[in-house]
């Protein structure tokens, strides 16, 4: 498992340039749900794939959604985005 610092490392690497701010949002939504370096890096991930963009509000309405719904793998975390039709995968 990557940590948040690695996976957006490689995020970068792929072509994805985050402003400060919105690594700024990644630290705090990390910091303000409690949440695991995997679903942080889920909800990036998610984020990305529904936004096309980072969107802090959207990142941050995801992790309290999976934190609210004890969400602890990434597998549970497809699972309720997938159930709840939240973005189409």
């Amino acid at each position: 498992m990557q940590t948040v610092e690695e996976y957006l490392r490689f995020l970068q690497s792929k072509g994805f340039q985050f402003q400060e701010d919105a690594i700024g949002f990644i630290y705090f939504g990390k910091h303000y749900t409690s949440a695991s370096d995997e679903l942080i890096n889920t909800a990036i991930e998610f984020t990305l794939k529904a936004q096309r963009t980072f969107d802090g509000s959207f990142y941050i309405s995801l992790l309290e959604t999976f934190v609210s719904n004890k969400v602890k793998t990434r597998k549970q975390a497809f699972q309720l985005v997938k159930d709840r039709q939240i973005i189409g995968i």
